[in-house]
């Protein structure tokens, strides 16, 4: 209680409502609720009183693992392992993340300590089970958080060998923001007669606005660049596709002044974390990220999303705009869409039963043609070498038409 009034919480979320209370009986629970309804708060309240009610006991010497809590990402299992900290700061409780691209031989002598609650990423935590250095024999409460993220990531055979490690008699809370077959299958296997709590089940949070802006593919940039000169924001949250995208939108955002920086898979855990507490700070007002490495970002100022790429299901897309418009705060959702998306606009508009509105930029030059590549050089016919036949390179360079700042009006699609 006292880290819940520390945090300024007062009134339950709605997932927070239905799931508690079964929870704490230590019932079995299946939460389906999208991101930003207070899910995490929903399985660690419940998880910290629990642990506090009942002595430790040990295993293989050393403090007993008693509550394991599974996460697709790095990010995600920080903010996890956050707000136990937050909720759990006046308990004797001790907790720990296992993620990779981080030290092991520190997880290890963390785990040789005893602990009583670990925030965990798949591969690394089967890593640490493999080669000994923890046991899993004394878990009572299970938890796996975005589990169809975990599974879209190819996880399913890690959790699987892992739960061989966990006892059969356990409480299992599951949450997820959607139900495909694959977690319907799953509960059947691993949970005893859950209760199954479904709030907004895949629609953005009503606090989000939505926007489409049809631009060509190759004005994204410049147009994104006028779009952020032209609205007022605190953090802005930017998708891409890939990670190169990420880097190179990253780049010339800087190039043009912003405060921006990237958050995707090729960097390392330091890099990573960095651009993150940099966004959360505020020393960055944009972080451009792809969508698995943004899992687990949960800043409350973010007032603007963009979808410099398109997302490939109505799903991603509810959780890539709910990372804005959180805890009842209003929120943007903005989508550059081309002529090929036409299509998948068209289904998302059906999946969530809402009618996306489409504008223009007042005064940006949608007409701009494509740069052109430059032309590569005729081969010369003597153009062989002991090692091989020379190669001409393209070098496609192409430059942007910086524009000014811009109003928006909305105009049909």
């Amino acid at each position: 209680m006292s880290g819940i009034k520390q945090l300024g919480y007062t009134t339950p979320t709605p997932v927070q409502s239905k799931t508690i209370p079964a929870a704490m009986e230590g019932k079995d629970v299946m939460g389906l609720a999208q991101t930003g309804t207070g899910k995490t708060a929903a399985f660690v309240l419940p998880m910290l009183n629990r642990l506090m009610a009942s002595p430790c006991t040990m295993v293989a010497g050393r403090k007993a693992v008693r509550a394991l809590i599974i996460a697709p990402t790095r990010e995600l299992a920080e903010q996890i392992y956050d707000n136990i900290r937050e909720l759990g700061g006046k308990t004797t409780l001790t907790s720990m993340t296992i993620y990779g691209g981080s030290s092991a031989y520190n997880q290890v002598r963390k785990l040789h300590r005893g602990v009583d609650i670990i925030v965990a990423c798949p591969g690394r935590l089967l890593d640490h089970i493999n080669q000994g250095n923890v046991k899993l024999s004394g878990v009572e409460m299970l938890v796996l958080d975005e589990a169809d993220r975990m599974l879209d990531m190819g996880f399913l055979p890690d959790i699987k060998k892992i739960l061989k490690h966990v006892p059969a008699k356990r409480q299992t809370l599951l949450f997820s923001a959607t139900m495909p077959d694959d977690i319907r299958k799953l509960t059947e296997q691993i949970m005893n007669k859950p209760l199954i709590a479904q709030v907004d089940m895949s629609m953005p949070a009503k606090t989000v606005s939505h926007a489409l802006y049809p631009v060509q593919e190759h004005l994204k940039t410049p147009f994104l660049i006028s779009l952020l000169k032209g609205i007022e924001t605190e953090s802005v949250l930017v998708f891409t596709r890939t990670k190169h995208r990420a880097k190179r939108v990253t780049d010339r955002l800087q190039k043009d002044g912003f405060k921006a920086t990237p958050l995707q898979g090729n960097m390392t855990q330091g890099k990573r974390q960095e651009s993150l507490n940099g966004f959360k700070s505020g020393k960055y007002r944009i972080l451009v990220a792809t969508d698995i490495a943004a899992r687990g970002v949960d800043v409350s100022s973010i007032s603007h999303v963009i979808n410099y790429d398109m997302p490939d299901t109505a799903d991603a897309y509810t959780h890539r705009v709910g990372r804005t418009g959180r805890a009842s705060r209003t929120g943007e959702a903005f989508t550059l869409v081309t002529h090929e998306d036409r299509a998948q606009i068209k289904l998302f508009e059906r999946v969530m039963g809402m009618k996306l509105a489409t504008r223009e930029l007042e005064g940006f030059d949608y007409s701009a043609p494509a740069p052109k590549k430059d032309a590569a050089p005729a081969r010369p016919q003597t153009a062989h070498t002991p090692y091989g036949r020379n190669k001409a390179s393209v070098n496609p360079r192409g430059g942007s038409q910086r524009v000014n700042q811009r109003s928006a009006r909305t105009r049909s699609f």
